[in-house]
């Protein structure tokens, strides 16, 4: 059941990234990306950009939240995924993966700063699932 409920998550993700909220392929200039860590979320702290408030939150939360199940359901799934360290590294290297495939498809960008908040997300989702599991073996 597990298993079924992280190929469907991920399926939705994959759609979110690719098509979904009204993405449309830029097939003009060069490939847009950032590998300046911080940049990105700087820029959302920066309340004199004109950025609006519900564009922050989702930029900022959305990219922490969307990864969050992973930390949950990966080391339930993989016990070799329960450290903290493979968890991280497996999920570094597959956002690294759809980051870079955004870019390529020109559906997005590659923007380090998103990947640092997509392992924020499995960071806590994996705390929630330590945290839990813990609490409920006292």
């Amino acid at each position: 059941m597990l298993l079924i409920l992280l190929i469907a998550y991920s399926a939705a993700l994959v759609y979110w990234m690719f098509i979904g909220f009204g993405r449309s392929v830029h097939t003009d200039g060069p490939f847009r990306y950032n590998l300046e860590p911080l940049r990105t979320i700087k820029l959302y702290f920066d309340l004199d950009n004109g950025v609006s408030f519900p564009r922050r939150l989702i930029n900022l939360l959305g990219n922490v939240i969307v990864f969050v199940p992973f930390g949950v359901l990966l080391p339930l799934l993989r016990k070799s995924l329960r450290s903290v360290i493979s968890l991280l590294f497996v999920s570094a290297l597959g956002i690294l993966l759809l980051e870079t495939m955004q870019m390529l498809l020109r559906v997005g960008s590659f923007d380090i700063d998103d990947l640092l908040l997509n392992l924020a997300g499995v960071l806590c989702g994996y705390i929630l699932l330590w945290s839990v599991f813990l609490k409920g073996k006292r």
